[in-house]
């Protein structure tokens, strides 16, 4: 069976429906989606899934029921990010613990060594920082230029201000 190019127009319309659900929390829309068919881990053209827009957009409450239809907490998109680490930038702590508590890995390397810790000490996202420590995070971990997480607690106010301008010139988009 071969769909027709108006069915997969549709089913490109309904993916681009569930996508901005995850991004703005309508978990009550997505989560009928993905019951009638939507896989839960499907993934945009940046491979975000689901669960890395809405934990990139502060929905706790979506990151839990996707996690609870069987999401994978760990599922990197094209640039190598998991949805901790998307959290751990953003400082949304509520959403970075409804992940560790769904084991996701809070060791896992995003790139150059660097660790969901450390994005959240290198953008001042303290109470992500000190829930991952609490939660058994390495603080010794070396990343990224041999430095640790504590050492990124320097540049922590150079790299927000320039998140904050950066942000101010163009839209903000999840990935």
């Amino acid at each position: 069976m071969t769909a027709t190019q108006e069915e997969l127009d549709r089913y490109a319309e309904l993916q681009t429906i569930a996508f901005d659900c995850a991004r703005n929390g309508d978990t009550l829309t997505l989560e009928k989606m993905i019951v009638a068919g939507m896989p839960v881990d499907l993934r945009d053209e940046k491979g975000n899934s689901f669960l890395m827009i809405a934990a990139y957009n502060g929905n706790a409450e979506t990151v839990s029921r996707l996690l609870a239809r069987g999401a994978d907490p760990d599922l990197r998109n094209n640039r190598g990010q998991t949805p901790l680490a998307g959290v751990a930038f953003k400082g949304y702590a509520d959403a970075a613990k409804v992940l560790v508590d769904h084991g996701a890995d809070i060791e896992a390397d995003q790139g150059g060594g660097q660790t969901p810790l450390m994005f959240a000490t290198m953008f001042g996202r303290s109470e992500v920082a000190e829930l991952l420590k609490n939660h058994g995070a390495d603080r010794n971990r070396r990343g990224k230029f041999g430095l640790k997480a504590k050492h990124w607690s320097f540049f922590a106010p150079i790299f927000q201000s320039l998140v904050k301008l950066v942000s101010s010139r163009k839209p903000a988009t999840a990935h």
